[in-house]
């Protein structure tokens, strides 16, 4: 971790350079979560990316938005500061093809994540008719609850007890999610789904629970891991779901989802929030 980019002053280069990637080991992170040897939990980490330019075979620029998906069964994570500046290196390199592009993109990513990544590169022109989005089911937002100190602690989380044998199936969402940068301090926001089966959770606790992450230390994708792993410990659902869309910073969104239901390649949703 003393390599990592985050927090350090470092000089941009603008050709081409896949060196600046760096991995950081999912299972440091994991090993203060997860204490079984299996994960509870598959799904992926859709990176956004709004910052990749390179020259055409004449000189003239290109640009368009990039999404890449990385599975969470990938035993590397990337850097978030080192994706920045791997993409800027392309900004001075001549390519013959957008193809060309793409297939070392896709190469570099699956080298350095230990892990096969899918690659989207798209014009501009793409989005012109996609609207932003906002998360579906119940905003827990509006509740009334009173927090007094910012600690993470899975004992906030309460069944609710006016029907404990009920089992429901319920989409919530907030707004309020914010975690702070493991390296740099910095303010992580996002907004966050949980779509779960299984006794009915008590929607003020979980609310409590999420806003107690506000002073937490951690990054987005341990953030979204340590959340699943406290409710399926504590309200044990039948089946759970966690996706959380964190806002764009240095032109890089990160969006991990996590599930313990089959996942389907269709599954990945591109669409933004109305916050990135």
């Amino acid at each position: 971790m003393s390599e990592i980019l985050l927090g350090r002053q470092v000089s941009y280069k603008s050709d081409y350079d896949n060196s600046l990637l760096f991995p950081i080991k999912r299972s440091l992170g994991r090993a203060k979560i997860i204490k079984e040897s299996s994960l509870p939990f598959n799904g992926y980490d859709l990176w956004s990316c709004y910052e990749l330019s390179w020259l055409d075979s004449k000189g003239k620029p290109e640009v368009r938005i990039m999404h890449f998906v990385l599975s969470a069964d990938s035993e590397f994570l990337i850097e978030s500061k080192s994706v920045k500046l791997y993409l800027n290196s392309f900004n001075n390199t001549k390519f013959a093809t957008q193809e060309e592009v793409y297939n070392l993109i896709k190469s570099d990513l699956s080298q350095i994540a230990g892990s096969p990544v899918k690659v989207y590169i798209n014009k501009l022109s793409h989005y012109k008719n996609q609207p932003l989005n906002i998360f579906e089911g119940i905003l827990l937002d509006e509740l009334p609850v009173e927090i007094s100190k910012y600690q993470v602690t899975s004992e906030l989380l309460k069944i609710d007890l006016s029907n404990k044998e009920q089992i429901v199936e319920e989409i919530l969402y907030s707004n309020l999610l914010k975690s702070n940068c493991l390296v740099t301090g910095q303010p992580d926001w996002a907004s966050i789904q949980i779509s779960y089966k299984g006794k009915k959770i008590d929607h003020r606790s979980l609310l409590k629970y999420l806003i107690s992450y506000r002073d937490h230390n951690g990054f987005h994708e341990e953030c979204i891991e340590h959340i699943f792993v406290d409710i399926l410990e504590n309200c044990k659902p039948e089946e759970l779901t966690v996706f959380a869309k964190y806002t764009r910073r240095g032109g890089v969104d990160i969006n991990p989802f996590r599930t313990n239901v089959s996942l389907k390649n269709t599954e990945v949703i591109k669409i933004r929030d109305v916050r990135q």
